[in-house]
Parts: structure tokens; C-alpha cells; sequence
């Protein structure tokens, strides 16, 4: 039957059904649109739920026990054991003679973080280039990262002492006996050097995972244009590595300040004359030998804010460094 003949009783429930579709489609609509909204939340949420457990753990792990420790620096020891003395550690700390010493000594390593760190840089740059041997040079120069610093200790105590091969060698062409650990004016220089050839392998990972960013079409360039090494380190190298260089002049610097404990306990003991204390171990002495552990927390707390101004100073530096070059 035609349209036109169907009974007006008829028709508006024909009308009545297409706004039910309209209806249905701007539900449909309108529930997609939310489920879209719920996804970019969710996708917006997603990194902060996995790095939640991170920032728990470094929180209630790191961040409240170091401000327990700040809080403890301001207490006594002793017979004033829990009692408020202000500043009274701090003060104390700067009038030791041999806290004075450890932050000369700071002062030491500070002045030989770029020799530590141009080490590695070198040495992951020419097995980048693949000189001949790079392959067994990267296992070798990485073996050391590997050994506990009791055990390089007793062998360089060996190899450093009054009557060891060292002196023996020099003995040989002439050149009188040094007194390698048992000099003042050595002694410190010989426990860094030890530290930095026991760790330096793990900065050449840190340089070689970085050299995997570089940019090749650069170096290509450079070749093509006959630039010579020196020119390829500066100009190229170097740049295209400033946030790598960056991450490990930090790291290294935390490394001289909080991990030599074990050479100095093995080798030195702090000696001669206290000439190789650093603040970790004056630390230790005062907590573990002197029960002293105020003191010793207002020591901790004085490294801390060490480390973060020197990190801090270091990357400023670097980082107006490269925007100069």
C-alpha cells in the first residue's frame, strides 16, 4: 500500500521510532565519548601509578631516614643523649682538626674528578673507534668494577709497599724507594688512584651505552672533512655526549665521597697522620669506634649538603660548557 494511504493511527509510531534511533545514537555517542575520556585519564595516570612504588620506596627509605638523621645532629651524646644542643655538633665538627682534613680532602677529589672521568671517556672512545683489541680491551678494563675493594686493597698493599715490586722496578732504574701509603703528601693521591682504576669500568659502560646515541652522520663528517682526533673529541664527541658526561661527573663525584670506605679501612686506616680521612670515614670512626652517633649524623648531614652543592655546581657548569661550545 502506498505511504500515502497508510492510516494516520499508523504513522506516528513510525516517528516514534526513528527518534528511539536518534536517541539510541547520541547514547552510543555520548558512551563513547566517555570511555574515550576514561582512557586518556588512565593513560594520564599510568606513569604516576608506576612510578608510585619507586617514590614510595625512596621515600621511606631514603628521604625519612635522612630527615631522622638531621633531626638526630641536633642532639648530645653521651651524658646529653637525646638532649637539644643546637649547633653545638657542627660546631665541634669544623674545630676537629681531622674533620678539617676530610673536607681538604674533598677539596683533593673535586680537583681530580676530571682526570677520573676523562679516563673512561677516553678509553670507551677508542673502543668506539675499534682499535685493534677493543673487543678484549672491554672485558678487561671492566674486570676491575667487578672485585670487592677489601680484595684491590690487599693488592695494592702489596704492590705499593716500602719493599714491594713497585720499588723494586724503580730500584732497578735508579730511582730511590717511596713510601707509597706511608707519606702524607702520597698517601691520598695513591688510594684515589686505586679507586678510580677499581671503578672507572663502570663509567666506560655508562660512555659506551651514551656513544650508542651519537649521531654517526656526524662523525662521517667529520672524517670527510679530515678533522683529526683531537678536533673529533671537541667539536663532535664531546657535545653530542653532554648529558652522558654530565650524569657521570655526578655519579663518580657521590662514588669518591661515599664508596672508598673499604680502600681506606684496607690501605691506610686514615693514616699517616690522618692525611687520608674522608668524611665517610671520620664518620664511621666517631659512630662504630667513639660512640658518637650525634656527632657522627651532623657529619652525615655536612656530606650530604657537600654532595648536593658540588652535583649541583657540576652539572650548572657543564651545562653553560656546552652551551658555550
Amino acid at each position: 500500500m502506498p505511504i500515502g494511504n497508510v492510516p494516520p493511527s499508523v504513522r506516528p509510531t513510525r516517528a516514534g521510532r526513528t527518534d528511539g534511533a536518534a536517541a539510541g545514537s547520541a547514547t552510543h555517542r555520548g558512551g563513547a565519548r566517555s570511555r574515550r575520556t576514561r582512557g586518556l585519564r588512565s593513560e594520564r595516570l599510568a606513569p604516576y601509578v608506576l612510578v608510585a612504588p619507586a617514590v614510595l620506596i625512596i621515600v621511606v627509605m631514603r628521604l625519612y631516614p635522612l630527615l631522622l638523621g638531621v633531626n638526630f645532629s641536633f642532639t648530645g651524646d653521651g651524658e646529653r643523649n637525646g638532649v637539644a644542643v643546637g649547633l653545638d655538633n657542627y660546631l665541634q665538627l669544623f674545630r676537629d682538626p681531622l674533620f678539617r682534613t676530610a673536607l681538604g680532602n674533598v677539596g683533593l677529589l673535586v680537583l681530580l674528578l676530571p682526570v677520573a672521568v676523562a679516563i673512561p671517556g677516553l678509553l670507551a672512545t677508542f673502543i668506539y673507534l675499534r682499535v685493534p683489541g677493543h673487543r678484549v680491551y672491554r672485558g678487561v678494563y671492566f674486570f676491575p668494577a667487578v672485585l670487592s675493594p677489601v680484595i684491590v686493597g690487599a693488592i695494592f698493599n702489596l704492590l705499593l709497599a716500602f719493599d714491594g715490586p713497585l720499588n723494586a722496578v724503580l730500584g732497578s732504574v735508579g730511582i730511590g724507594p717511596v713510601d707509597w701509603l706511608g707519606d702524607p703528601d702520597v698517601a691520598m693521591f695513591m688510594v684515589v688512584g686505586v679507586h678510580v682504576w677499581a671503578t672507572f669500568g663502570m663509567a666506560l659502560v655508562v660512555f659506551l651505552a651514551g656513544f650508542a646515541t651519537l649521531d654517526t652522520a656526524l662523525l662521517d663528517a667529520a672524517r670527510v672533512d679530515g678533522a683529526a682526533l683531537p678536533q673529533v673529541l671537541w667539536h663532535v664527541i664531546i657535545p653530542g655526549l653532554s648529558r652522558t658526561i654530565q650524569f657521570v661527573f655526578v655519579t663518580t663525584m657521590i662514588g669518591m665521597l661515599t664508596s672508598m670506605f673499604g680502600l681506606l679501612y684496607v690501605m691506610t686506616s686514615g693514616g699517616p697522620e690522618g692525611s687520608t680521612y674522608l668524611p665517610e670515614y671520620y664518620i664511621w670512626i666517631q659512630q662504630g669506634q667513639l660512640n658518637r652517633p650525634a656527632l657522627a649524623s651532623a657529619a652525615s648531614t655536612v656530606l650530604f649538603v657537600i654532595m648536593i652543592v658540588v652535583g649541583l655546581l657540576q652539572i650548572k657548569l657543564l651545562r653553560r660548557t656546552g652551551r658555550e661550545d
